[in-house]
C-alpha cells in the first residue's frame, strides 16, 4: 500500500489497481471550458522522445472503451481532488521533508526519473512486480510516492518539466503503477489555462496511452482502466475532446 498524506484518501474507480491516493493541486474553477494554445514548433521538438502527431487517440479495441458515466466519475473526482486538496496545499508546502528525501533540480531529467520511479525500474526497464525479499521500503530503489509533502513544492515550470520526463520515458516503454501515480499527480497539479508546453505535453500522454493500450491482450488487464483514466482526464477535463474515448 502506498503511504497516505494527511489522511485524504483518492479513490479512482480503478477496482484492486488504485494507485491514486493524495495530491496537492490548483484550483480550476475560475479558469475558462475552452483554452486555444499557440503551440512552438521548437518547444515540441526539444528533448522529446514521444512521437509527435496532429492525430488523435488510436481507438480502444472493442470492449476496451469506458461508458460516458464512468468518465464523467474521474472527471467530478479529479475535479473535487483538485479543489479540497488546494485548500490544504500551503501547510504541507511548509512541512519538514524525510531525511531520506532529497528533490532533484528541475533541470535534473535523470535524476527525477529515478525519484518519480525509482533505480530499480529505470535501470532495469522492468515491469513486473518488485521482489518481497527485504521487508523494509526503499523509495530509493521503488520511487518517491507523489505525497503531498512533495509535489507542493513543485511550481509549474518544474511539474511542466517532470510531466516531460516521464513522458520521454513513457514513449519507450510500458505502463507502470509507478508511472501511473506521478502523471496523476502532476495533472492534478497542472494550472489553467495551460502554458503551450503542457498542452502539447498532455496530448502526447493521452495518445501514447491509447498506443499501449492496443497491445494490452486483455480488456481485465489492470492497466486498461488506468490508461482509460489518463485519456479521459486529458480529453475531458483539459478539454482535448478530439481524444476522448468514444463511449462503451
Amino acid at each position: 500500500m502506498w503511504p497516505r498524506a494527511g489522511g485524504l484518501v483518492v479513490r479512482s474507480a480503478l477496482g484492486d489497481s488504485t494507485w491514486c491516493r493524495a495530491f496537492p493541486v490548483i484550483e480550476a474553477a475560475q479558469c475558462p471550458d475552452v483554452v486555444v494554445a499557440q503551440i512552438d514548433p521548437k518547444k515540441l521538438k526539444r528533448k522529446q522522445s514521444v512521437n509527435v502527431s496532429l492525430s488523435g487517440c488510436q481507438p480502444a479495441p472493442e470492449g476496451y472503451s469506458p461508458t460516458l458515466q464512468w468518465q464523467q466519475q474521474q472527471v467530478a473526482q479529479f475535479s473535487a481532488v483538485r479543489q479540497s486538496v488546494n485548500k490544504h496545499r500551503s501547510h504541507w508546502k511548509s512541512q519538514q521533508l524525510d531525511s531520506n528525501v532529497t528533490m532533484p533540480k528541475s533541470e535534473d531529467e535523470e535524476g527525477w526519473k529515478k525519484f518519480c520511479l525509482g533505480e530499480r525500474l529505470c535501470a532495469e526497464g522492468a515491469i513486473g512486480p518488485a521482489t518481497n525479499e527485504n521487508p523494509g521500503i526503499d523509495y530509493i530503489q521503488i520511487g518517491f510516492p507523489p505525497l503531498l509533502s512533495i509535489v507542493s513544492r513543485m511550481n509549474q515550470a518544474t511539474v511542466t518539466s517532470v510531466l516531460e520526463y516521464l513522458s520521454n520515458w513513457f514513449g519507450e516503454r510500458d505502463f507502470t503503477p509507478e508511472l501511473g501515480r506521478w502523471l496523476y499527480a502532476l495533472l492534478a497539479c497542472l494550472e489553467k489555462p495551460l502554458l503551450p508546453e503542457a498542452h502539447s505535453l498532455i496530448r502526447q500522454l493521452a495518445r501514447r496511452c491509447s498506443e499501449v493500450r492496443l497491445l494490452v491482450d486483455s480488456k481485465d488487464d489492470e492497466r486498461v482502466p488506468a490508461l482509460n483514466l489518463l485519456i479521459c482526464l486529458v480529453s475531458r477535463y483539459f478539454d482535448q475532446r478530439d481524444l476522448a474515448d468514444e463511449p462503451s
